[in-house]
Order: C-alpha cells, then sequence, then structure tokens
C-alpha cells in the first residue's frame, strides 16, 4: 500500500513470455512500482507513450518489430530508463541493444536481486538536467521533472534522483600563489596554469584537444560539432575529463556511472567491467576516436582508461 499522498512510479514490462512477464512485474513491484505489462513491441511503444514510464523493461525477441526497433521508437519520445533484457548475449547483441537506446542489458537467465540493484543504480543516476530545473515548483526537491509534465513519471520520494554536482577543491596554498600573473583574470580550477592535466575551461565548457564538454547542461562537441550521447557515454567521458590524466579502472568507471564513486563496498563484476568496455566502445565510435592513435581516451592496459595528454600520437597541444 502507498500513502494517498504519494504517487507510485510506473514501469512498463514488454515481454512475450508469460512467465518471465509475470517474474518482472513481480519484482519491479517490490521496488514500489505500478506496473503496466504488454506482449508485443508495437503495444509497448504505445503503452510508454501513454504511460510515461520511469523504467521499461525490454526484450529482444518478440512478436512483429523486435526490441531493437522498440527501444529506437521508445527514444524518439521518451527518456524512460530501458533495460533490455534477452537470451541474446553475444556482443554484437549488446551493442545493438545499447546503441538503440538501452541503459542496460541483462541476459536471460537473469538474477531478480541484481535486476533490482541495476533498477536503483539506474535511478541514482541523474537525468539530463534543464536549465531552468532549480526553478521547477518542488519545495521538498524530489522531482527532477518540470511541473507541467505527467506527475506518474516522476519518482516518489524514496527514489534517490537527486543531480549532485561535484566541484573539484583547489587548495588555498595553489590559489593564492599566483593571483596576479594570469593576464586573462582569476585563475580557475581547470586553468592551464594547473600541472594536473592538458584540459582547460572557458566559462561552462572544459576543452581538451578539440573535444568540448559542458557538464551542467550535458553537452558535448568535437570540432564544434555537437555529438549526441547517452547517459553512460556522457557520464564516462566527463569522468575521464575531471580525472584527466590519472588513470581510472573499469571497476571505478562503472560505479561513477552508477554516482556511487565514493561507495567501496559495492561489489563490481566481471559483467559492469564488460558493460564499461561495450560503453566505452561506443563512446569512441561516436566521438571518432582511433583507440590506435586516440585524441581524447587512452586505454591503459590491464588498469584502465584515462585522458589524452603531451606525448600521446593523437594529442595536439593547444
Amino acid at each position: 500500500m502507498t500513502d494517498p499522498g504519494q504517487e507510485r512510479r510506473v514501469a512498463v514490462v514488454i515481454e512475450d513470455d508469460l512467465d518471465i512477464r509475470y517474474l518482472l512485474e513481480q519484482v519491479l513491484m517490490q521496488a514500489g512500482f505500478s506496473t503496466v505489462s504488454t506482449g508485443n513491441g508495437e503495444d509497448g511503444v504505445r503503452a510508454v507513450l501513454a504511460h510515461e514510464p520511469v523504467v521499461t523493461t525490454l526484450d529482444v525477441s518478440l512478436p512483429g518489430i523486435d526490441g531493437f526497433e522498440v527501444a529506437r521508437r521508445i527514444r524518439e519520445s521518451s527518456s524512460t530508463y530501458i533495460v533490455m533484457i534477452s537470451a541474446m548475449g553475444d556482443e554484437i547483441d549488446i551493442l545493438q541493444g545499447l546503441e538503440a537506446g538501452a541503459d542496460d542489458y541483462l541476459v536471460k537467465p537473469f538474477r531478480p536481486r541484481e535486476l533490482r540493484a541495476r533498477l536503483g543504480a539506474m535511478l541514482r543516476r541523474p537525468r539530463i538536467a534543464e536549465p531552468a530545473a532549480p526553478e521547477v515548483g518542488d519545495p521538498d526537491g524530489t522531482g527532477p521533472l518540470a511541473a507541467s509534465e505527467v506527475p506518474v513519471a516522476s519518482a516518489a520520494p524514496s527514489a534517490v534522483l537527486s543531480v549532485a554536482t561535484v566541484t573539484p577543491e583547489v587548495p588555498a596554498a595553489s590559489a593564492a600563489a599566483d593571483p596576479p600573473t594570469s593576464p586573462d583574470g582569476p585563475a580557475s580550477p581547470g586553468s592551464p596554469a594547473s600541472p594536473v592535466g592538458p584540459a582547460d575551461v572557458d566559462g561552462a565548457w572544459v576543452h581538451h584537444n578539440g573535444l568540448a564538454i559542458d557538464q551542467e547542461a550535458r553537452l558535448v562537441r568535437v570540432d564544434g560539432v555537437p555529438v549526441e550521447l547517452t547517459k553512460t557515454e556522457f557520464d564516462l567521458i566527463a569522468t575521464l575529463v575531471e580525472t584527466r590524466r590519472r588513470v581510472r579502472s573499469k571497476a571505478d568507471l562503472a560505479l561513477a556511472v552508477r554516482n556511487d564513486a565514493y561507495v567501496t563496498t559495492h561489489y563490481i563484476g566481471d559483467a559492469d567491467r564488460r558493460n564499461v568496455e561495450v560503453h566505452m566502445a561506443n563512446l569512441r565510435r561516436k566521438l571518432a576516436d582511433d583507440p590506435n592513435a586516440p585524441r581524447f581516451v587512452v586505454t591503459v592496459r590491464g588498469v584502465g582508461y584515462r585522458l589524452t595528454g603531451p606525448g600521446d600520437p593523437g594529442f595536439v597541444a593547444e
């Protein structure tokens, strides 16, 4: 039972197998969702448009249109979190699913507790923020959506959907050491005078070797051309730009995209590391970043990834 003053969160289940559909309904209801279930792709797209769910689970092998096409159609008009759950577990299938718009991909048979954990991790991940987000009429700050939007799609107060902005701290000694030496005005944390790395800051935009990122608006440009990224892809490149040339392991990045970067007790398995690899491959393709001569992201074999810098083949000093 829910409190009369709280809206239940809605989840859409698109699954043609009745047993799996029932299992998914039970898992989602235990997680606090009310469910709407369909057995084919076309009905699933209509259900998402009608109910504006927070989460949608999606099978790939469906009657009529397949799950990949369903995900593409949903993404045209909805920001619902999509979890693909399929018996198709080859790398090409996972890549196709993520490229079509899925936020996560689970291979059948799946573990219900793992599904719940992944749903919780996604709900902690911030949605793309609009500039006017702080102005919404939500006194307790629990609803990330504008007040004019359908209330059923906003999470109940129990869901953690707040946007946390992490600003790197600059040691007071270094900030005070050279205030008058910058001809361009006050020093900023990303100023070229900092020895930490090659990225530099221009207002809200952080620039690196032709790559520009606006973290607040969640925008990315390469050589001035906008690049559309998924939530996870943006979180990956933003994390690397923030930490510059410091190597981040796949486990670090898996936690960062969950917004659990400061939690050290969460289990990170091989599936999480593979998930980072798949998203990183998609990110590099969209950025036209050649792994053999990278402009932006370097693979440190056996460890993880870091931002490029002087000495790397694709880096050009600005």
